[in-house]
């Protein structure tokens, strides 16, 4: 039988083909649709990445480089090891409909946020970008900085935030509020457990100033950064004080006057790098050791030019940074608060590789006293460290508090009793060094031994005393015939740390050429020192 094409085409054979054939050109065509809807996602999801990019627009980016400022994502370049920054929410719009906000939206709102790597250790970071609506905060800004904060506390890894904005979005009222009180909180569970550390970069007014108040280091950028609670305009309708922000809340004010700010830099650039040098010092978290490096340093070396750095004349001062940069690795101090309440050195170094914590009178300002800023300073920097397992060497020439009506009335007592809270409270190593003078209660105050001091040495300049011995002759020998003689006695006996080495308040009197092998040796001796404090919530330092 001849093929019958008719009836080939009524099998279920040529109907099967004739589907198949039917189903792959619908197929392809469905494939053609989907590539060109692919595309056109793609330049969607293309189109909104490069908007988000440029922030508030090409215009905005430039008048902030006209300021000598830096954008939001230009800082994050800087801080982040190249290419290791990785941004989360980048299409994010606020929700605001009022105020026509609703024909106003950026992707990614006012602030770039998201994790990287800084000498190849993971921190969490939010950058506010003022090219958008002054980088205000809305509640979705708010909602970003707080997703990282959460993922730093459960990683265990920093957060840094580069604050630059104008303070609460007025459009969204109590949301943009709300938001601020979430951050804060975070700052708050966050504290002592990993570092927090803020950067002003431009204006910081109103609800944004605490969240850098609460952080653990606040640094600022020079001619270009501001931190107030109520801006000029304000002030001078309510006081009628006329004030400039500089004078308000500038650098220099917060560096040097009231000590909100740590330190402060020339410029962007020159802020950023030395945030990357902070971070060398410091862990990770409350979790584990500061990270030690190899030390290039002889650990063991003596430092003759000690000997000698103490003047013969009890009155004479000398620079105590002097003795900080002899003992530590190759002279090699980061400072903290260095403009604010002088008379006390406060700053991480490494001795041996180990990074520590130093703290130090210094008798080239006010002789060295312990005044309301100082105590202040010294205590916050203490607790920062026993927070963060950095051990704490001390350097003590101290003659006391400072005396006065103003010190006396603004709180002498209680400010002081937070530098003596901070060395008791401790538990991590603290060695001591008594260089000179250490009268009254500053000699309790400065990491004693009675604190739970694990190393405590003198120097054989060192004078351990309730007072200096012309205020100490004049109480005891009032119209005594041979003042003279008696002063003579007073000094012989405690113008030196024998007796309080003979009871044991001091673990020994050390050559100076020797501070630094002896303190390199306690280091490594107290690192698997164990203390803890009794259980409890918390205690109630003095404030």
């Amino acid at each position: 039988m001849g093929f019958n094409p008719l009836l080939f085409k009524s099998m279920p054979l040529y109907r099967a083909h004739k589907k198949c054939v039917q189903c792959g050109i619908v197929k392809s065509a469905l494939r053609f649709a989907s590539q060109e809807a692919s595309e056109s996602a793609r330049e969607k999801l293309q189109k909104i990445r490069n908007a988000a990019l440029i922030g508030g627009g090409q215009s905005r980016i430039e008048a902030q480089h006209k300021k000598g400022k830096l954008t939001a994502r230009e800082r994050l370049r800087i801080l982040c090891d190249s290419g290791t920054f990785t941004e989360y929410d980048m299409f994010v719009e606020h929700n605001c409909i009022d105020f026509g906000m609703q024909t106003k939206k950026f992707p990614g709102d006012s602030v770039v946020t998201g994790h990287g790597f800084i000498n190849g250790r993971l921190v969490y970071v939010f950058s506010q970008d003022f090219t958008v609506f002054g980088g205000s905060l809305s509640s979705v800004h708010a909602e970003k900085i707080c997703k990282i904060m959460d993922r730093a506390l459960t990683s265990r890894a920093p957060v840094i935030g580069l604050n630059d904005s104008g303070g609460a979005r007025i459009q969204e009222g109590v949301d943009s509020l709300a938001g601020y009180a979430d951050i804060f909180q975070r700052n708050v569970l966050a504290s002592g457990v990993i570092p927090q550390i803020s950067v002003i970069m431009g204006p910081c007014a109103g609800g944004a100033v605490y969240s850098p108040a609460i952080t653990d280091f606040t640094f600022m950028v020079e001619d270009s950064s501001y931190l107030f609670i109520t801006g000029p305009e304000v002030i001078k309708a309510v006081t009628n004080e006329t004030i400039t922000q500089e004078e308000l809340g500038g650098a220099k004010t917060h560096t040097s006057l009231s000590g909100v700010a740590h330190n402060s830099f020339s410029n962007d650039i020159d802020a950023i790098l030395n945030i990357r040098e902070l971070m060398t010092f410091l862990p990770q978290s409350s979790y584990e050791a500061p990270l030690a490096r190899v030390c290039l340093d002889s650990w063991d070396r003596d430092v003759p030019t000690l000997d000698s750095i103490v003047p013969p004349d009890p009155s004479e001062p000398y620079d105590m940074m002097d003795v900080i940069a002899n003992i530590i690795d190759e002279r090699d101090f980061y400072e903290i608060s260095p403009k604010y309440a002088q008379n006390i050195i406060t700053g991480f170094a490494r001795i041996n590789g180990c990074p520590v914590g130093i703290v130090g009178n210094q008798p080239k300002v006010a002789a060295g006293c312990l005044d309301i800023n100082a105590s202040v300073k010294a205590a916050r920097f203490v607790r920062f460290c026993d927070a963060f397992n950095l051990p704490i060497i001390t350097l003590v020439d101290v003659p006391g508090f400072l005396p006065g009506l103003a010190q006396e009335h603004n709180g002498i007592i209680r400010h002081g009793a937070k530098l003596l809270y901070a060395y008791a409270e401790a538990t991590v190593p603290k060695i001591t060094v008594i260089t000179r003078k250490a009268y009254g209660g500053a000699y309790d105050v400065m990491a004693s031994k009675h604190l739970r001091g694990d190393a405590n040495y003198a120097w054989p300049t060192a004078e351990i005393a309730v007072m200096g011995a012309k205020g100490a002759v004049a109480i005891l020998f009032k119209g005594h015939p041979d003042v003279a003689a008696q002063e003579r006695q007073y000094i012989d006996k405690f113008s030196s740390p024998i007796p309080a080495a003979k009871r044991g308040f001091i673990d020994d009197i050390i050559e100076p050429r020797t501070t630094r092998r002896r303190i390199a040796e306690d280091l490594l001796l107290l690192s698997s020192k164990h203390l803890k404090n009794p259980p409890k919530k918390h205690g109630n330092i003095p404030l």
